[in-house]
């Protein structure tokens, strides 16, 4: 493995690998940093994603790899622990240091941060081992897989009552499990009631199963619900403490009123805050389903390579003598 690249890419899903493509089909030398832990692992299969509909994530993966190294990109296993600025030259200043878990150290002239987001879930016993399974977040990932069965919802957010109509689309036997009443107000109240969804405000004790299906919820009163699947939200959190050396942080991500997620601050085209380094996925935008991440990966990784381009042309000019100013790319005339 070469120690220093164009780019590292830092995660190999669909944002990351679409970054790789396009840079190594633009003949940048690029080195993907994945640490095998996807968001949607636990999926059977990864929907809404025009041709490939249905595709498990790790084949999805797979072909990727294999798309991505027909054009030079390597892609190694490993957990990025530290990222650091470095020195560059007058003509591109910009520059990074790689620490891996391995110990191993690599440098970039640029950095593209694809390290998704971690699903932290309620704490309701039984809940984890289900999800992705029996336990679903999303209508549109997850809904079709679900439809016209017995649903429930645990509502946890004061956008509850909107994610329990989003499944009472998908099926007419839907059950809205309340942790707190306050998180219904009485216009929630009455549109559940219109569209025929009883409230249970009786706390949800533990997630039951029979070996690998989910068969409903025990509450604390001793009753339980049958049910085939429970819906619930979760708090994407991004994977970003590897960045704290760059001054790189996530940010709260708010839905009206509450804060539901923590996110990379990018622009348009995944440039964070820090020079150089980019950010595209779950990283940047908790609500990105697969497609979305892997169009903005590839966006980024255009960026990136728009960014190089400017970067060598400022080299160029300067080794033919020809002032430049400030800024890599930005010629003095």
């Amino acid at each position: 493995m070469s120690d220093h690249h164009d780019v590292i890419v830092i995660g190999g899903s669909a944002a990351g690998l679409s970054a790789a493509l396009i840079l190594g089909r633009s003949r940048r030398s690029v080195l993907v940093v994945d640490s095998g832990e996807p968001r949607n692992a636990p999926a059977a299969g990864a929907h809404n994603y025009l041709g490939r509909e249905g595709v498990a994530p790790a084949e999805l993966t797979r072909i990727g790899r294999d798309e991505v190294a027909a054009y030079g990109v390597r892609v190694t296993a490993g957990r990025v622990v530290a990222a650091s600025a470095t020195t560059g030259d007058a003509a591109d200043p910009v520059g990074f240091s790689v620490t891996l878990d391995s110990g191993a150290v690599v440098t970039a002239r640029r950095l593209v941060v694809a390290s998704g987001a971690v699903d932290v879930l309620p704490q309701v016993p039984g809940l984890a081992e289900q999800w992705g399974r029996g336990v679903v977040h999303c209508p549109f990932c997850h809904g079709w897989e679900i439809r016209d069965q017995r649903i429930g919802v645990l509502v946890t957010t004061p956008n509850g009552a909107h994610h329990v109509l989003m499944f009472r689309a998908l099926s007419d036997r839907v059950t809205a499990f309340v942790t707190d009443p306050a998180l219904l107000d009485d216009t929630d109240r009455a549109g559940l009631a219109a569209r025929g969804v009883p409230v249970v405000t009786d706390p949800v004790t533990a997630v039951v199963s029979e070996g690998d299906r989910l068969t409903g919820v025990a509450l604390v009163s001793g009753s339980s619900v049958e049910l085939d699947a429970l819906a619930t939200a979760s708090r994407p959190e991004a994977r970003v403490d590897f960045l704290s050396g760059l001054g790189l942080t996530a940010t709260e991500q708010f839905m009206g009123d509450f804060s539901y997620a923590t996110a990379l601050t990018v622009d348009a085209v995944g440039q964070t805050p820090v020079r150089g380094v980019y950010a595209a996925g779950n990283v940047t935008n908790p609500m990105a389903t697969v497609v979305a991440s892997a169009a903005a990966g590839s966006q980024t990784g255009a960026a990136v390579h728009g960014d190089l381009v400017q970067a060598d042309l400022a080299a160029a000019l300067a080794g033919a003598g020809v002032g430049t100013g400030a800024g890599a790319g930005a010629v003095s005339r």
